[in-house]
């Protein structure tokens, strides 16, 4: 059944009782039709998804029939007591018991919400208790909540699936009547959306009277997540009503037109830093977003040198420590920041105070994730909420062009509803064992009302259960891997107690990389380039990944929480470190916290390019640049692949440009570089970046595209997803890498034990072991399904891929050019800069952007 899209007509005395509108009034406040809407839902007992803008009291909205309800229940009781007081002279038992579970993708917006929460109860004496139960809570209060459940328990996917695994489920949820799920979008696109439907399908069995209510911002697909929310009845759809918010001011959202030189290259935006620190003494509070850790330490550290007026700015991003964190968290709130660089780390609803700017620092990736940005700005439904977009090089400047057009136009381009993964099914698989026996037939028929699992076939099922108990048919003989057993009346059950504690250490689906802990120390003795002795301790000053510290040598610096740091030694799991003034610091490496260019802003780049009379909307300097590409080659169209063929410095270059996003085009790199050795044409490499792909060989591939030897139409076919990405994978270290998070979270391959957590090699070894095992003897097996699956989508963008070579088959222009073309510059300025750090790199960059430049320019 197609879900309805729906508003209310309804008066707020009726929704509303006189105590809820007494408090309204008092604070100048109407209801909004979207949260009298959910009232009416409630009251019909029905599920929702509402679909509104940041700042359009999306919380308020949720909670709404929650408190109603426990109001007017309260009410009822305290009614019968007076009755029962009169009749019998006994008052009525209240039953209690849990009314109403919050999930929330973060710890910190689930406290924020608490907190949020807390006041309007207050404010009307409302007889609610609310408590939250993220990893931070102690273990005392975590097992009172489970004996004495508040009336409204706000939590994590993770800390659900704990609950869900514990005997006494079945009695704490029994009285569930609502679960509102905040942030929906943000949840439903990775594997903690996976844990979180089965999560739900447990809920819907052991609450069959709980009704969901999903939050979420704007979405391409608001059907899809409608789906989500409600159980999926065998070989049909159901979803839940949709309500949408209207009333929201469009933003204001502007792109910087710099009046220094516009890079060719490089993500830094160091030519637009004086132009940032004015936006910021400018406005009361801004967020400053970036796409990566490295780019938020390294602005930082640029920001805070040129401070001369003493702003308070401040850092924030995932790897800091969480009591640095929370204090910048505080001091936003108190209102006693102007500036905040911070990574996604803040994209989510938490309400940070009184933010009227947001600045976004390269190319957004996708209309929604920025939308999702902007919204941090101006928590009022009624005002605009302003962003100024920085790109950081010409290329960037055409994406946040189209973005900027896209939200003009209210255009999502939020990904489509997951296929449930199978690594996270035998996590729940084993975690329902943890909490009573299954039997087999009773739980499929369960996990397939979960909407990602909904197309689930008997045999995937059959052969994630059979991984649980026995890990498979080539691990058989091992008996670790025997984690549940059949008893006699076939019901499966964990093996014994240790399983069991193993699960709840380990449950949950992100696989964090291995890091370090970087503790701040002042050394004693030596000179420069000697760490001399080191006092062990230290202000902790958050973490970083190990294979950054490996390049590293005692003695070398590199900013990390703001500061320049020296690195001194590593002992265990800890870095020291010293406070040092390098000019020319390293920016340290993160593996995370990358976005790929979303595939409705690649449609619009292309448009955009291959439009002559849009380009008047852009700045002089980048329109100088396609013209010149013009006169020099060609602008590709928006079905075309344009391929520039050119000799440079002793060796040949293709170029082209697929506009399809670094992931597809770096799989597309190693793929052609395959086909390139067969025709004999000596591939030396190829470098990606989101926008072209250039390989460089010492054959001369000019002439041999002329002369036939290579057809680019067959180096292009699609048949190259086909045996030679199976021969590429079968050598790569990538499908070893996805295996390994696959393993951790099916847990195969278990990383904390008590009293001790397995080190990076153990792991390694021990991932590394099953997989050459599993290849050999079993190349069927589930868990090596799921690591191609992972890789088809997280790390090789295959459907992505796949649809572009589609598209332009048959449609390849191939220009010969006899130097760089303008177009190819920022992908040529890509090789071999990865080594390049600090201000260096990019005095670096310039100079070889100039050389490129002149030479594009003959």
């Amino acid at each position: 059944m197609p879900p309805r899209i729906l508003q209310t007509s309804a008066e707020p005395a009726a929704l509303l009782p006189s105590r809820f509108q007494q408090w309204f009034a008092a604070r100048g406040w109407s209801p909004r039709a979207h949260q009298l809407a959910l009232l009416e839902k409630a009251r019909e007992d029905a599920s929702a998804l509402l679909i509104a803008p940041t700042g359009a009291g999306k919380t308020l909205a949720g909670f709404l029939p929650t408190l109603v309800e426990l109001s007017t229940e309260a009410a009822e009781r305290k009614a019968g007591e007076k009755q029962s007081l009169v009749s019998t002279g006994r008052t009525l038992q209240r039953t209690g018991g849990l009314h109403t579970l919050y999930i929330s993708p973060l710890k910190a917006l689930a406290v924020d919400i608490a907190r949020n929460l807390e006041r309007p109860i207050a404010e009307m004496a409302l007889p609610i208790k609310v408590e939250t139960r993220t990893g931070d809570t102690p273990v005392s209060r975590r097992q009172r909540q489970r004996r004495y459940p508040p009336d409204v328990l706000l939590t994590t996917p993770e800390q659900l699936a704990l609950l869900l695994s514990s005997d006494d489920a079945p009695f704490l949820f029994s009285s569930l009547k609502r679960i509102v799920l905040d942030e929906l979008h943000a949840l439903v696109t990775s594997k903690r959306g996976d844990l979180l439907s089965l999560g739900l399908a447990r809920l819907w069995r052991l609450a069959p009277q709980m009704r969901a209510i999903g939050l979420s911002a704007t979405v391409a697909e608001p059907d899809q997540l409608a789906r989500f929310l409600v159980p999926q009845p065998g070989g049909k759809e159901a979803a839940a009503d949709i309500v949408i918010a209207g009333g929201a001011a469009p933003p204001l959202v502007e792109m910087l037109d710099t009046r220094e030189r516009l890079p060719w290259a490089g993500h830094s935006a160091r030519h637009a830093l004086p132009e940032i620190y004015e936006l910021i003494k400018a406005n009361k509070t801004t967020l400053v977003f970036v796409n990566t850790r490295s780019q938020a330490e390294m602005l930082f550290q640029n920001l805070w040198s040129m401070n001369d007026d003493g702003l308070a700015i401040a850092l924030h991003h995932g790897s800091l420590d969480v009591a640095q964190r929370r204090k910048v968290e505080d001091a936003m709130s108190a209102g006693r920041l102007r500036g905040v660089v911070c990574t996604s780390s803040l994209d989510l609803g938490v309400d940070w105070g009184d933010v009227d700017l947001v600045v976004n620092i390269g190319a957004p990736k996708g209309s929604s994730r920025l939308m999702q940005r902007i919204g941090r700005a101006n928590h009022r439904l009624d005002e605009a909420s302003r962003a100024v977009l920085v790109p950081a090089n010409r290329f960037e400047v055409l994406e946040c062009r189209v973005a900027i057009d896209a939200i003009a136009e209210n255009a999502e381009d939020t990904p489509p509803l997951r296929t449930g993964a199978l690594d996270v099914l035998a996590q729940h698989v084993l975690g329902c064992a943890c909490g009573e026996p299954f039997l087999s037939d009773d739980l499929y028929g369960e996990v397939c009302t979960a909407a990602p699992y909904a197309d689930l076939s008997r045999t995937d099922f059959d052969d994630v259960v059979d991984f649980v108990a026995s890990g498979g048919y080539a691990l058989k003989t091992y008996e670790r891997f025997a984690r549940i057993k059949q008893d006699k009346q076939g019901r499966w059950r964990v093996a014994n107690p240790k399983v069991r504690q193993s699960y709840r250490m380990n449950v949950g689906t992100i696989v964090e990389d291995d890091m370090l802990k970087v503790r701040l120390v002042r050394s004693r003795g030596g000179g420069a380039g000697s760490t001399g002795v080191i006092a062990r301790g230290g202000r902790l000053l958050g973490e970083i990944e190990e294979a950054f510290i490996e390049g590293l040598s005692p003695g070398d610096t590199f900013v990390f929480s703001g500061e320049v740091v020296r690195y001194e030694t590593l002992v265990e799991d800890q870095v020291y470190v010293s406070r040092a003034n390098d000019k020319d610091p390293k920016v340290p490496s993160y593996m995370g916290g990358k976005f790929p260019l979303s595939t409705y802003l690649a449609e619009r780049v292309r448009r955009l390019l291959d439009d002559g009379r849009a380009w008047g909307g852009l700045p002089e300097q980048v329109r100088d640049w396609l013209s010149l590409q013009k006169d020099v080659s060609r602008v590709p169209a928006v079905r075309e692949l344009l391929v520039e063929s050119f000799p440079r410095a002793n060796k040949h270059y293709i170029v082209c440009y697929p506009f399809e996003g670094r992931l597809a085009h770096q799989t597309l790199g190693m793929l052609l570089t395959r086909r390139l050795e067969r025709a004999r044409a000596r591939p030396l490499g190829f470098v990606a970046n989101e926008y072209a792909v250039a390989i460089w060989a010492l054959g001369d591939l000019s002439f041999m595209i002329r002369d036939g030897r290579i057809d680019l139409n067959a180096l292009f076919d699609p048949d190259m997803l086909g045996d030679d990405l199976e021969a590429w994978l079968a050598e790569s270290a990538l499908m070893k890498r996805t295996f390994r998070n696959c393993a951790i979270i099916s847990g195969l391959i278990t990383r904390r034990h008590t009293g001790e957590e397995k080190s990076r090699r153990q792991v390694l070894f021990s991932t590394d072991l099953v997989y050459d095992v599993l290849r050999k003897h079993q190349a069927d097996h589930v868990l090596l399904r799921a690591a191609r699956a992972d890789a088809a989508t997280g790390l090789l963008d295959l459907r992505r891929l796949g649809d572009m070579l589609a598209r332009i088959h048959g449609r390849i222009t191939h220009r010969e050019l006899d130097r760089v073309s303008p177009l190819a510059v920022p992908v040529m300025l890509e090789i071999g800069r990865e080594s390049v750090y600090g201000e260096a790199a990019d005095e670096l960059l310039a100079e070889a952007a100039d050389e490129l430049v002149k030479e594009a320019m003959g």
